[in-house]
């Protein structure tokens, strides 16, 4: 389906180039002087980069439509992750890159959502908040107890995350996957 411009919003995916791209924000301009343009922020979703541009508002761009997929994940081979469809049980190898800083996050069996344009999957996400176990962290000094104090945990997948003092070695917490932050104990 072709589209201009003009029929942008947020997280609408075009093809250009060959490559898939996001629009992540966009605004109109019209100056006084000169033609009306489009400023948009966009990502490559093959590479990740994030970029702006301006296109004229009469750009003919094809549109393309992605399909989020709930998956599990199984486990690592190479470079690849290796995914189960849970609808169909089709398994799929997904790059390690696409998760970036995601990746130390993941864990067996964890469901991702991956969007697919046909049979080729272009993103992959963990779920918005995660709970992983706390394998590392240094105790807790007593009597430390200044407002907001964090001290770096390494958790079950490897990754370090800033933690109030208050917790230890074997607690299990919540993080954010998009941060990396920590959120609250987990409630068992």
């Amino acid at each position: 389906m072709s589209i201009t411009p003009n029929d942008f919003r947020n997280g609408l995916v075009f093809q250009r180039d060959n490559e898939l791209m996001q629009v992540m924000e966009f605004q109109h301009f019209k100056p006084g002087k000169g033609p009306a343009f489009v400023r948009v922020k966009l990502k490559n979703l093959r590479s990740g980069a994030i970029f702006e541009e301006k296109l004229r508002p009469e750009e003919r761009l094809e549109e393309v439509r992605l399909e989020a997929r709930k998956m599990s994940f199984l486990y690592f081979e190479g470079d690849n992750l290796v995914a189960m469809d849970n609808d169909s049980y089709d398994q799929v190898h997904l790059p390690k890159e696409m998760l970036g800083k995601q990746l130390p996050l993941l864990a067996e069996n964890e469901e991702l959502t991956v969007g697919m344009n046909g049979d080729i999957p272009v993103w992959v996400e963990l779920p918005l908040a995660v709970v992983r176990e706390v394998t590392f962290c240094e105790p807790g000094v007593r009597g430390d107890t200044a407002t907001g104090a964090t001290k770096p945990a390494t958790v079950e997948g490897g990754a370090v995350v800033a933690v109030p003092l208050f917790v230890s070695q074997g607690d299990r917490i919540k993080i954010d996957t998009r941060t990396c932050g920590y959120i609250e104990r987990a409630k068992d």
